[in-house]
């Protein structure tokens, strides 16, 4: 074989091998259901929020004392507390379960994040500007009778160092939802929901 020829054939591996890497490397993107469950490593993510609201949310609408209330009682939504070492959102949990409560008809919510702007379109109508006859009335706000509240906690644990080809690490949560009755400060009802999920990880990998 020539010394030509040789090289050609190098020259065309070597374009291929790097055509395919290349390819490898560029980017895609595509659509995603909310319903689809995907987990791209042992932590917590949208799957994981959508599966515990949507099992609390049930339990709370199904459950003394929102079960036997046809009155749709008047609730307001603390924050959901984050004991984990994660940054995580837990805003995005108690809006989505607001919204799921209201969604059912079991109760109506205060709007605990708007109190200050409610306070001052209120005094922007009582300065001057706003003719009387239009302005809503100032102590008729509807007081909250409930409070919802949480706690989302988080324990990692991972396999000692041996002599092994993948590391497993296990990784739990547990969020804690209470509900409490404000005239009396008594917890009328509280559920959990756990999620535990192991994950195996080469040590050597891209």
């Amino acid at each position: 074989m020539s010394r030509n020829r040789m090289l050609g054939q190098m020259l065309f591996l070597f374009a291929v091998t790097a055509a395919v890497i290349l390819a490898g490397c560029r980017a895609t993107t595509r659509d995603v259901s909310p319903e689809e469950a995907i987990h791209y490593d042992e932590g917590y993510d949208f799957t994981d929020k959508k599966s515990i609201v949507d099992s609390l949310v049930t339990s709370l609408i199904n459950k003394s004392p929102l079960a036997g209330r046809n009155d749709q009682p008047v609730l307001i939504v603390y924050t959901v507390a984050n004991r984990t070492s994660e940054h995580i959102e837990t805003d995005g949990i108690t809006d989505d379960i607001r919204q799921k409560i209201m969604e059912s008809g079991k109760a109506r919510f205060v709007n605990k994040v708007q109190r200050d702007s409610i306070q001052r379109e209120l005094a922007y109508q009582y300065g001057g500007s706003v003719d009387a006859a239009t302005r809503v009335q100032r102590a008729r706000q509807v007081g909250a009778e409930y409070m919802v509240s949480g706690t989302l906690r988080s324990i990692t644990k991972e396999q000692p160092k041996q002599v092994r080809l993948k590391k497993k690490t296990l990784q739990y949560y547990s969020l804690v939802l209470e509900l409490t009755d404000l005239e009396s400060g008594l917890i009328v009802w509280t559920d959990s929901v756990e999620i535990v999920r192991e994950s195996s990880k080469p040590f050597i990998g891209w």
